[in-house]
């Protein structure tokens, strides 16, 4: 079950703050959303935000999970299979 954006609410319990940012990240990742804040950013925060999700990212998604559910790719990038010219 989801939450709607004006219920999103943080440390009552761990199953609403699961819902609230599953709602948070979904508001964050609408395209004009997106387009405003990261015109609006200083070069210092897309830094600092860059590196902090894509730590959370490292640390909470397997690189099949990453390639696959983030980057929305069919395969990864695994070059160790293939061959070298």
């Amino acid at each position: 079950m989801t939450i709607d954006s004006q219920d999103i609410c943080f440390g009552l319990n761990e199953e609403l703050d699961r819902k609230s940012i599953s709602c948070f990240l979904q508001l964050a990742g609408r395209p004009e959303f997106a387009e405003i804040l990261s015109q609006r950013l200083s070069e210092d925060e897309i830094h600092s935000f860059v590196n902090f999700f894509t730590g959370l990212l490292k640390r909470n998604l397997s690189q099949d999970e990453y390639h696959s559910v983030f980057l929305q790719k069919e395969h990864s990038h695994d070059h160790s299979s293939e061959e070298t010219s």
